[in-house]
């Protein structure tokens, strides 16, 4: 295997993902499921095309191999071909994969994620994090008739209109109305506000009367690794439950 960081002076071979991208772009637009994926804003021509990953590494369909910083965005925590977690899947694939309608399983993980994280009352399992951010923007505003959102500079809630306004690096970004695609009312609607400013926080809040939820991401991960001090989290739950009314 060509461990690529390690052979700077070496120019690594990646043809049989420029071939795959080329066969990909007749099929997918853009050659790619997400615009993350594309490299473009890391200035690559076209990106890797990964074939399979163990523990914490990853190797690509021309067989190099590399260190996964990426965690599959997330869920992959324990790394790649974890023994117990794929001794699990199999025995679950034997009662089926797929129903349309609830598990019993689907009430223990939800046990599981409150007894984890005490501040959560109660949980709504979705596909995705965009599908969960775009159903906690909808339950704001019908709970509170109000119109607005608060999200921050940098922060990303996934790829839903409204949530993507200066949403960070890495993404297609929306900051103007005439942007393709966005509305001006979608734009009008969402404030984007300077992330750890809480003065300016508070000031939105005290001055517009139209404010139906305020999200963040207590760690960004789209602007760099930023350090959020506990003091403005708790800061900014609190001026919410007193101005919001949540």
């Amino acid at each position: 295997m060509d461990n690529s960081f390690s052979k700077k002076d070496k120019e690594l071979c990646t043809e049989n993902s420029r071939k795959i991208y080329e066969k990909a772009k007749e099929s997918i637009p853009g050659g790619v499921n997400s615009p993350v994926r594309a490299f473009q804003s890391v200035d690559k021509e076209y990106p890797i095309f990964i074939k399979s990953g163990n523990g914490s590494k990853l190797y690509d369909e021309d067989g190099n191999e590399y260190v996964d910083m990426i965690g599959s965005w997330g869920p992959m925590i324990l790394g790649h071909n974890y023994p117990k977690v794929l001794e699990v899947v199999k025995k679950e694939l034997e009662n089926g994969t797929s129903f349309g309608l609830p598990t019993k399983k689907e009430v223990e993980l939800a046990e599981l994620v409150k007894s984890c994280f005490p501040s959560i009352e109660k949980l709504r399992l979705t596909t995705s994090g965009t599908e969960a951010a775009m159903a906690s923007v909808r339950v704001a505003r019908a709970f509170t008739g109000k119109n607005k959102i608060i999200k921050f500079e940098g922060c990303y809630h996934g790829h839903s209109d409204s949530l993507l306004v200066k949403a960070g690096s890495g993404l297609l970004t929306f900051e103007h109305q005439d942007s393709n695609g966005i509305t001006e009312g979608v734009v009008k609607d969402t404030i984007t506000l300077p992330f750890g400013d809480f003065d300016k926080l508070k000031e939105t809040l005290e001055n517009d009367n139209d404010i139906a939820c305020v999200i963040i991401e207590p760690i960004p991960a789209n602007m760099g690794l930023i350090e959020t001090e506990k003091e403005y989290l708790e800061k900014v739950r609190e001026i919410t439950k007193e101005k919001m009314w949540c």
